[in-house]
């Protein structure tokens, strides 16, 4: 196994994975919580998730990274950080639930790092039916950029694999559910 990801695995477990009734964003039920902000935001974690979705993309051709707000912040400042580390420099962005009200008005930040037509990755820490991230792709397209990746941490398999499918992407995650919860109690 490798030992980032049993690392990550054992540390998403410990600090983001809570059971328990639980209303998603998608409006669904569930019996289960898996907040990522907690690890994503921690040392060691970060590195990990950074690592990993880097892992992830050395065999693409990708010149930035970036994602919904909140969620995606940490990650995508975690991918930026370790690729300048690694010279292979990946500039961010985030995508806003709501377009700016003021300035701009727009619904991405970090665009001056990017022109249109650069290739992207987008990040994610949850994907559950995969609504939230279709529709920040769309905004990211709006934008210019073309999407080549979409990555994720959990993907929980409730149908957001294959929404994204419909939708054009191919969704590659670090962990499963079933995985996740397997690899931390190794």
């Amino acid at each position: 196994m490798n030992t980032t990801k049993g690392t990550l695995a054992r540390l998403l477990y410990a600090k983001s994975y809570i059971e328990g009734e639980i209303t998603l964003t998608s409006g669904k039920k569930s019996d289960y919580y898996f907040d990522c902000k907690q690890t994503a935001l921690h040392p060691e974690g970060s590195w990990c998730i950074g690592t990993l979705f880097l892992e992830m993309l050395k065999d693409t051709d990708v010149q930035g990274v970036g994602g919904m707000t909140l969620g995606a912040d940490p990650l995508v400042s975690s991918v930026t950080v370790l690729s300048h580390l690694a010279s292979r420099p990946l500039p961010g962005f985030i995508v806003r639930k709501e377009a700016k009200g003021h300035g701009t008005g727009r619904f991405l930040e970090g665009l001056g790092n990017f022109t249109p037509g650069m290739k992207v990755a987008m990040l994610e820490d949850v994907v559950t039916t995969g609504g939230t991230l279709i529709k920040a792709c769309e905004r990211v397209r709006d934008a210019g950029l073309e999407i080549v990746a979409v990555c994720a941490i959990l993907d929980r398999e409730e149908g957001g694999r294959e929404n994204l499918a419909k939708a054009g992407y191919d969704l590659k995650s670090i962990f499963t559910r079933a995985e996740l919860v397997r690899l931390a109690r190794a």
